[in-house]
This record gives structure tokens, C-alpha cells and sequence, in this order.
């Protein structure tokens, strides 16, 4: 396996985390935006009122991004097992 190959392997596998963690990040991201906007509007500090809105909306984007973030990973899982020979030998 020469450095190019191992560099190519790492390069794919960073950008597969990357686009499929992207879209549950941005609704974390645009979730906990809305919710500190509407504390700091009415004043409210309450802790659990920032976590639960970001779990409730990470677990609908599961639900919606699950499949297609699946079939990402086990794309990439079956590109790196079709081409183990050539890695290896």
C-alpha cells in the first residue's frame, strides 16, 4: 500500500463522517440557535429547555437522514472491502 493509497482511504473516510454527520449538525446548530434566541427574548434560564429541543430535533433528522446516511457508510464500507486486495497486496 503506498502513501497515496493510504492518503486517497483517510481523504474518502473524512469526507463520508463529514457529509454525513453535516445535515444532523446543522439541525443541533439551527435548533439550539432558535432556543437561546427564544430564552434571551423571555428571559428564561432554564438548562434542560437548550438539551431537549437539540435531542428532539437530532432524533426526527435520524429519522429522515438515517437512510441516506446509511447507504453513505455502507457504500464506503463496501468500496474499502472490494478493494482490500489491492490495499493489502
Amino acid at each position: 500500500m503506498t502513501g497515496e493509497m493510504v492518503i486517497s482511504v483517510a481523504e474518502r473516510a473524512i469526507t463520508v463522517v463529514l457529509i454525513t454527520s453535516g445535515p444532523l449538525l446543522m439541525i443541533a446548530l439551527i435548533t439550539g440557535l432558535a432556543v437561546s434566541i427564544f430564552q434571551a427574548t423571555t428571559s428564561i434560564q432554564e438548562q434542560t429547555l437548550a438539551f431537549v429541543p437539540k435531542i428532539v430535533a437530532v432524533l426526527v433528522g435520524m429519522v429522515f437522514f438515517g437512510p441516506w446516511m446509511l447507504s453513505q457508510v455502507t457504500g464506503y464500507a463496501k468500496d474499502i472491502f472490494e478493494n482490500l486486495v489491492r490495499y493489502i497486496g
